[in-house]
């Protein structure tokens, strides 16, 4: 049941907009290719085990715990169906 000026199934429909949206997000920031063997930031070897664990993988473990950390949070609301995003 719809609320207001929505159509019924709106709601639902940007619930799985959002969803949709976090797993592209997700998935674009998976690691491809070959790994290195050496950390693209401080040049210490990466192991051996991470390599095979994360194909594609390019840092370190403490250079990637570091720029995890500095990743700013993204808020994951989809606001394609809102007024508010018509109005900005």
């Amino acid at each position: 049941m719809a609320g207001g000026w929505s159509r019924d199934g709106a709601v639902q429909e940007q619930i799985d907009s959002t969803v949709e949206d976090a797993l592209q997000r997700a998935r674009s920031e998976l690691p491809r290719g070959e790994s290195l063997t050496h950390c693209e930031e401080c040049d210490e070897p990466i192991p051996q085990a991470r390599r095979e664990a994360m194909p594609g993988v390019r840092l370190c473990i403490a250079c990637q715990s570091e720029r995890d950390k500095q990743r700013t949070t993204y808020s994951g609301y989809n606001r394609r169906g809102s007024k508010d995003s018509q109005l900005r």
